[in-house]
């Protein structure tokens, strides 16, 4: 299984992008992960193959209006997604005015990270914790039975 984490513009901060790089170490002990910027919707699109003949990976919007998940029910969606597919799971993070309609269009699911409204900056940094955390979940890894 492969995990490609795409955000739309440049990281401001530099604590975002350490975070980052520190979650994206950990979920590679699980899985391969990727940490991809894009300047915009059109790239990200390009990049997941939804504008010509068909995708080559299941994009994964984040969107307060998505669905919502528990962290145990993240780990199982991870968990079914690694048995069942093999394309990457890419999981997108809009600038700061969100999704446009053809990105929206696009997507195989739009998840959410609960009711707050989130900076895209920050709510990078949280997916990334909470994948990690589904991993451990997975395997049974202490991290999450201290919560």
């Amino acid at each position: 299984m492969k995990i490609k984490i795409v955000w739309i513009g440049k990281t401001k901060e530099p604590a975002i992008q350490a975070l980052t790089d520190e979650y994206l170490k950990r979920i590679s002990r699980y899985v391969q992960v990727e940490g991809i910027s894009r300047r915009d919707e059109t790239a990200l699109l390009e990049m997941c193959g939804h504008c010509r003949s068909g995708a080559k990976s299941t994009l994964v919007l984040m969107d307060s209006r998505g669905k919502e998940y528990s962290s145990e029910g993240l780990a199982r969606f991870l968990g079914d997604y690694q048995e069942r597919n093999s394309t990457p799971l890419v999981f997108a993070i809009g600038g700061a005015d969100g999704f446009g309609a053809e990105v929206r269009t696009a997507a195989q699911q739009v998840i959410s990270l609960g009711k707050l409204t989130l900076a895209h900056e920050l709510a990078r940094v949280v997916l990334l914790e909470q994948i990690y955390r589904a991993f451990t979940i997975l395997k049974g890894h202490p991290y999450h039975s201290g919560h």
